[in-house]
């Protein structure tokens, strides 16, 4: 007899089992949790940790584009061309950096680069240098310039869109001296001095796009 009670308890025990349902504290049923099952999956990796560290005033989060609008070296200028028409392709808003309109950028792009001589075009994405026009293409070539590009800010305008203001040169003639570069000094009104708003070229940075 005892050897049968044994037995039907070791079926209830495996109903309980089967059905995930055991008597609680207060004798009700209570469900059993399955077991979790952790997936352990890797960090997805930053496609843009293989580049070099090295960040453009202003770059942390950005995209920056040194170019020029020279035409003086025709392939310097479809090099300039093509990366720009490239990144224009995802539609992601670009700080582009002329070299050929403000010699500040000139100046910026070469210290970056240790102060040896430098072409035109380079490109750097949130602080990491991804190279000249045949590097960036091959990537674009390749499927890989796009991840490069993801969760930076949109370019709303649209894609080939040029600016109301400057019509994509990114620079106008000065606001205050109309580009002379010279103004009327306020504590001396009969000398005249260098505008200290404009640049070599007597322009300024377009404020409606830059």
């Amino acid at each position: 007899m005892r050897q049968h009670d044994d037995h039907v308890q070791r079926e209830e025990q495996d109903e309980e089992t089967d059905t995930g349902i055991e008597n609680g504290v207060d004798g009700q049923p209570q469900k059993l949790l399955p077991n979790a099952k952790l997936s352990l999956q890797p960090p997805k990796k930053n496609p843009l940790a293989k580049f070099e560290e090295l960040c453009p005033p202003g770059g942390e989060n950005t995209v920056v584009l040194y170019t020029t609008s020279l035409r003086g070296i025709r392939k310097t200028f479809e090099d300039c061309n093509n990366l720009r028409s490239a990144l224009e392709s995802f539609q992601v808003a670009v700080d582009e950096r002329d070299v050929s309109m403000h010699q500040d950028f000139r100046v910026e792009l070469k210290q970056m680069m240790d102060n040896k001589p430098v072409t035109v075009p380079r490109l750097f994405i949130k602080g990491r240098y991804i190279g000249g026009a045949e590097e960036v293409l091959q990537l674009h070539e390749d499927g890989q310039l796009g991840p490069l590009l993801e969760g930076l800010p949109q370019d709303h305008r649209g894609s080939g869109q040029p600016c109301d203001g400057c019509g994509g040169a990114r620079f106008v003639p000065c606001l205050e001296c109309s580009g002379s570069r010279k103004v009327v000094d306020p504590d001396n009104p009969k000398e005249v001095i260098r505008c200290p708003d404009c640049n070599e070229n007597g322009l300024i940075q377009c404020p409606i796009c830059c």
